[in-house]
């Protein structure tokens, strides 16, 4: 029989422990607040184990927790240890009830609207949503992360392994970033099964064997002053962006995106910021005098930040709308990403600039990170003069 009461229990006010016996013990704080405690002793060590605040805990029912509590300490069980394990037990029944609720196409979803504010551009996001519509859901959309396995990756990209090597590669690598992130929040356990090395590399053969490289069709840079003849008749807006395209040897997102604040035609100079280079790096375009004029010769459209301003108010031209346009000039045979290798061609075949000249002014990473590391120029005025050689051949004035 212990030694406190209901009545007694329920009328404490006095700061203090109150024993009622076998360790059950009743705290009172000056607080007001009051609880019961178990002390007992465990190989030689003394610990308490908190039973549960007064009232929501009555006297009744902490005796019978703490009888509990003894019965596990008879059999050499620590009570605060299995808490701790039920406790545990608990959460993880929680999380996997969690996680068989949850499909991948969710985790999928939310994945890519966490990390679409960091990406360069929209369309990196479009081309996530549109991979993992056509090649994942289809076999792994409905299954919750933790039922995903090796066999289900290999559903998804045998059949287009050979076929479609790069789409495949970026369609394993976004499974298993997503995976990661359900790993993270606890939503799966064990090894991610689009993992690549060390796993998938066993039973897949590696993607250089069975890629087919495809270049962008490109124009024969002996072809390109007669191409530029035709093209400068042409005023419509998305071909005066072919044109500087051409000029700077720029990508198509580059100078789609290019703002009149970016520009500096006194100085001759287009400098494009790190976040929307694909090197994370900003990038100093040098502007040979036909690109200068070109830029002159755009309007600047009022709320308006862009030089090629789309049908939409603050957007510009679509990522199409250059390639529309050579469609409207019958050269169906060309990317404008093409005139690149095109530029790249005439700076090697034709001129006797460097290497590293040519790499810099198409903005290429380089490949060699010793070298990358300690290289810190960019080769600025050796561009600047290259550029407008290219500007006078492309335009036939040499």
């Amino acid at each position: 029989m212990g030694k406190l009461n209901p009545a007694q229990v329920k009328n404490l006010v006095e700061s203090g422990t109150y024993e009622d016996g076998q360790g059950l013990r009743f705290v009172v704080k000056a607080s007001g607040k009051k609880y019961w405690v178990l002390r007992y002793q465990l190989e030689g060590k003394r610990r308490e184990m908190g039973l549960g605040a007064f009232p929501l805990v009555s006297l009744k029912e902490a005796r019978g927790a703490a009888y509990e509590k003894r019965q596990l300490l008879t059999k050499g069980i620590d009570p605060l240890a299995r808490r701790d394990e039920e406790a545990l037990a608990k959460k993880r029944e929680t999380q996997q009830k969690l996680a068989r609720s949850v499909t991948f196409k969710t985790l999928a979803l939310e994945y890519i609207e966490t990390h679409r504010a960091g990406w360069k551009n929209a369309k990196h996001g479009q081309q996530w949503e549109n991979t993992l519509i056509t090649y994942a859901y289809p076999f792994i959309g409905d299954f919750p992360a933790e039922e995903i396995t090796t066999e289900h990756m290999l559903q998804v990209l045998r059949p287009i392994w050979e076929s479609k090597a790069e789409t495949a590669s970026r369609v394993r690598n976004r499974i298993e970033m997503v995976l990661d992130a359900a790993k993270a929040r606890g939503l799966r356990e064990g090894e991610n099964p689009a993992r690549w090395r060390g796993h998938l590399d066993k039973l897949l053969p590696p993607r250089g064997k069975v890629q087919t490289v495809v270049h962008h069709p490109a124009l024969p840079w002996a072809q390109m002053p007669e191409f530029m003849k035709m093209l400068i008749l042409r005023e419509e807006l998305s071909s005066r962006a072919i044109v500087l395209t051409i000029l700077t040897a720029c990508r198509t997102s580059e100078v789609l995106g290019a703002t009149w604040a970016e520009v500096d035609l006194k100085n001759k100079v287009w400098k494009i910021p790190a976040a929307r280079m694909k090197a994370g790096k900003e990038h100093r375009v040098p502007l040979n005098e036909v690109a200068c004029e070109l830029i002159r010769g755009l309007k600047q459209l009022a709320g308006s930040a862009y030089l090629f301003p789309g049908a939409k108010s603050g957007s510009h031209l679509s990522n199409t709308s250059m390639l529309m346009a050579l469609r409207r000039m019958n050269r169906t045979d060309l990317t404008v990403h093409g005139f690149r290798s095109t530029f790249r061609d005439w700076a090697a075949e034709s001129t006797h600039y460097p290497r590293e000249v040519c790499e810099q002014a198409l903005a290429h990473i380089r490949q060699d990170k010793a070298e990358a590391a300690y290289f810190r120029g960019d080769l600025f005025e050796k561009r600047r003069a290259m550029m407008d050689e290219w500007a006078q051949y492309a335009c036939g004035t040499r």
